[in-house]
């Protein structure tokens, strides 16, 4: 008997990365899925894993920063299921440098993705978990909502507003039953990582099934329970001081 037995869960970004670990873990624990990216090739292959274990998992591509697409994301899950228990916000991006340098491009781009894309998909979890009168979400964040690193500006200043959504999402859901939390990881070996620079590699790395233990204790706290905010990261990795 799995902790998240019969659970209906919507993952975004869930074709790599921590978004595909905390697929598997979620799955391996009895939830059914539904995945959503905008990479519809990764989102059959991580299907393809967990389906291959014996796991249900319902693909739908999505682009979280697209209105109508969201809006048929939570609409095709209540049609699949008949509800939604638990929302991870996990579709993200990161882009970056000094200051001076960025483009409005480059800050628009990583805020719609990484802000305006959970609060398109909390808004919808809401009206759905409102009606239910129970449901739990988990938004991912990052350490650099706490200590930010380095030419960072839109990513650190997109999960400090995924800390700020995430509060007001709590205080409002709790009359309802919905329990709104903040995951924030540390250095996660996902394939973006693995792909950058010397430098990125040779930092203290956790791996993303690692991380996606956490994400399954918070998704099966009960009802009454709330893991506001957690930091996960690696022992050895630089954050208290870092900048």
């Amino acid at each position: 008997m799995g902790q998240l037995d019969g659970k209906i869960v919507i993952i975004t970004g869930a074709g790599t990365g921590i978004g595909k670990g905390i697929a598997r873990a979620f799955a391996h624990e009895g939830a059914q899925l539904v995945i959503a990216s905008r990479n519809a090739q990764k989102l059959d292959e991580t299907a393809g894993e967990i389906r291959a274990q014996g796991g249900t998992v319902l693909v739908i591509p999505t682009d979280v920063t697209d209105e109508t697409q969201v809006v048929a994301l939570f609409a095709k899950t209540i049609q699949a299921f008949g509800r939604l228990d638990i929302l991870v916000n996990n579709a993200g991006v990161f882009d970056g440098g000094p200051l001076e340098e960025l483009s409005l491009q480059t800050w628009q781009k990583v805020l719609d993705v990484n802000l305006t894309g959970p609060f398109l998909c909390t808004r919808e979890a809401m009206k759905i978990m409102k009606r239910q009168k129970g449901g739990r979400i988990i938004n991912i964040g990052s350490i650099s909502a706490q200590m930010p690193r380095l030419h960072s500006a839109p990513y650190t200043t997109a999960k400090h507003g995924l800390v700020g959504l995430t509060k007001t999402a709590a205080l409002e859901g709790r009359d309802f039953g919905v329990v709104v939390s903040c995951l924030h990881p540390g250095n996660v070996a996902t394939e973006y990582r693995q792909a950058s620079s010397a430098a990125m590699d040779q930092e203290p790395m956790m791996t993303p099934a690692e991380l996606a233990q956490t994400a399954v204790t918070i998704a099966a706290l009960p009802g009454h329970v709330n893991m506001l905010e957690a930091i996960v990261l690696p022992v050895r990795q630089l954050y208290l001081g870092r900048g």
